[in-house]
């Protein structure tokens, strides 16, 4: 007796004694130490590497094991965006859209066993035409864009929405359980959720302007989206205009929180220009976006903090040109982004990853 009792406490010690595996580091190999890019100010970065190099590369999302990405890449290989996934141990990239049309806002759920993207391929193979800017700047809203799941290799595509108009910005729940999206399906753009076999569809917002952008907080309760809502008749009218045409003007946009069923919507930014791309700190207390307010007319965005129950912005990077598309790895420890910092031309966007300093 007294033999099985020291073999089993040896056993106990040896399991408590092993060292713990050291957090996984989320930096492959081909990325490019870029210290030298952060700006004064950024005191949240205390280390900043490179992780593309050429083309526009955006809306890069971290998987639920924070050891991949998905993110949207054009340029001389692809004439328009198309989703690929990046295993963050190698740096090896793999396409997982067809190549054909155009895709947008790429997302893992299903444990990462999947990822969920909008895309254009199903009405055609070519790039849709490029929006007439002689309107100003608007977003396109295509038609012909679905949601689409497939296998993180590409494999297993399977049709998500199939409605005439547009269908896209897609995020899951962090528990797999609901598919929130923007949608022109009522004739307004706005949010709807559902479950992802296609049951449980919910109008969340009804206010006549754009609503978009959305994500679940972590533990499911709340969603924050960007949206531009006015009583001001004449920018109704120039917004229904601008719809008709399948286009959007995102030059005034605010960030809201709502409950997940979309009761209780409330403003947390009002700020001149453009505030968007929000997401979720760890902690669900406060949300990280992308903003261009301090000058509204230019593209210089910035990345903010603001409390989730509102307050005033605290900057988070200060670089003199684009940043934007801020996502948290899923231990807080790690922000992915994109900017033009670094860039070997003007205006080209990459993806970067920074060692979060709190």
């Amino acid at each position: 007796m007294r033999a099985s009792f020291a073999a089993a406490a040896l056993v106990v010690f040896l399991i408590t004694a092993a060292p713990k595996p050291a957090p996984f580091r989320p930096v492959p190999a081909t990325a490019v130490a870029s210290d030298s890019l952060i700006r004064p100010g950024e005191g949240h970065f205390a280390h900043l590497w490179q992780l593309t190099f050429g083309g526009q590369n955006a809306e890069a999302y971290w998987s639920h094991d924070g050891r991949k990405l998905i993110w949207q890449w054009s340029g001389e290989e692809w004439p328009c965006d198309q989703q690929y996934v990046m295993d963050l141990a190698t740096g090896a990239r793999t396409r997982v859209s067809t190549g054909r049309g155009r895709t947008t806002c790429g997302y893992f759920h299903d444990r990462d066993q999947r990822v969920l993207f909008a895309s254009t391929h199903a009405g055609g193979d070519s790039c849709p035409p490029n929006p007439d800017m002689s309107q100003g700047y608007v977003w396109p809203l295509y038609s012909t864009y679905d949601l689409w799941s497939a296998r993180p290799d590409g494999s297993d595509l399977r049709q998500l929405t199939d409605h005439a108009g547009y269908d896209a910005e897609g995020t899951v729940s962090v528990d797999g359980r609901w598919l929130v999206w923007t949608s022109k399906r009522d004739g307004d753009v706005d949010l709807y959720k559902m479950k992802l076999d296609g049951s449980g569809l919910t109008r969340l917002t009804h206010s006549v302007g754009y609503d978009g952008g959305a994500f679940f907080s972590h533990d499911g309760k709340r969603i924050v989206w960007r949206t531009h809502r006015t009583d001001d008749s004449a920018a109704n009218a120039t917004f229904h205009t601008l719809l008709a045409q399948d286009l959007v003007k995102p030059s005034k946009m605010d960030l809201w929180v709502m409950n997940a069923d979309g009761t209780k919507p409330r403003r947390i930014t009002d700020k001149p220009g453009a505030s968007f791309a929000p997401y979720w700190t760890p902690d669900d207390r406060a949300i990280i976006y992308a903003s261009n307010y301090e000058n509204p007319r230019s593209r210089n965005f910035d990345l903010f903090l603001v409390p989730a129950a509102g307050g005033e912005p605290v900057p988070v990077t200060r670089d003199p040109d684009f940043d934007s598309f801020p996502m948290f790895s899923p231990d807080g420890r790690w922000l992915v982004f994109c900017a033009n910092r670094g860039g070997r031309v003007p205006g080209e966007t990459n993806v970067f990853l920074a060692e979060w300093r709190r």
